[in-house]
């Protein structure tokens, strides 16, 4: 602790801070000593005090940064957060409910079935809440059954058998564009069993798909039937209907881009 300029020597003797007048030194006795103690002022310890909760916060968001990187598997998705909602997508208002009551939901296992036309918001829906839940400190897995599939694909029986019992690990996972996946018996069989196991162990689940509820109450194969019934009977379904909003920012930009070149052409 350094001597300020504006420091100054008390009537006791002591040095004094020249900004917040509070004592630098304090003199204890010790077996009939007097002894001279150097402290922080209040300032000082104001200063640390700020230096300390800043570093905390930034330790805080590098861990909700390795979270993410770990947890969201589409880094696209990062940037799907509420402060990032533009409104276009009206269903927002279950996705922030489902957020605020987390812990009920968890406690209840209530999980969502999100279905509905592409490109109508079901995964920047189930991104935000993903994102959300991470920043609350939540375990929260957010990927899709292509990916599951391509990383199951290199493993032995055994190490199948942990990589799924290592997903029920999370309080929530999110699976994005149920029924993209590949149509084969053992593509079939492993998202069969991972749903399974949520139902299981009644632990939340967020799927979206591009499938319809008619599709996926009457499946043709048996298979699907009951990859889907078991989904439904976990998560309740939100419809996402209407236009592509994808299909509207195209159309959007193509309309702005051809203005441009109209005014080359004046």
């Amino acid at each position: 602790m350094m001597k300020q300029e504006a420091d100054y020597v008390g009537e006791d003797g002591l040095l004094y801070c020249g900004i917040c007048k509070t004592r630098k030194q304090y003199n204890p006795s010790f077996n009939g000593r007097v002894m001279l103690v150097r402290v922080p002022c209040k300032c000082e310890q104001e200063q640390r005090q700020k230096e300390e909760e800043e570093r905390r916060r930034d330790e805080e968001m590098a861990r909700i940064r390795r979270m993410k990187a770990t947890c969201i598997h589409d880094k696209g998705l990062l940037d799907c957060t509420f402060a990032n909602d533009d409104g276009s997508v009206k269903q927002m208002k279950v996705a922030k409910w489902y957020v605020d009551t987390w812990k009920e939901r968890k406690l209840r296992n209530d999980g969502l079935l999100l279905w509905g036309n592409i490109g109508t918001g079901k995964t920047f829906f189930a991104g935000c809440i993903a994102n959300a839940l991470i920043e609350q400190g939540e375990a929260v897995l957010m990927t899709n059954f292509a990916k599951i599939l391509n990383t199951l694909s290199g493993m032995y029986s055994e190490e199948k058998n942990e990589f799924i019992a290592s997903m029920m690990r999370y309080s929530l996972l999110i699976i994005d564009d149920l029924g993209i996946e590949r149509n084969t018996e053992y593509a079939k069989e492993q998202v069969y069993n991972i749903i399974d196991e949520r139902y299981k162990a009644k632990l939340p689940l967020i799927v979206t798909t591009n499938l319809t509820l008619n599709q996926l109450k009457d499946a043709d194969e048996l298979m699907y039937r009951r990859i889907y019934d078991r989904v439904l009977s976990i998560c309740v379904p939100v419809s996402f209907r209407g236009e592509s909003h994808r299909k509207q920012e195209h159309v959007e930009r193509t309309k702005t881009v051809m203005e441009e070149i109209m005014k080359l052409e004046d």
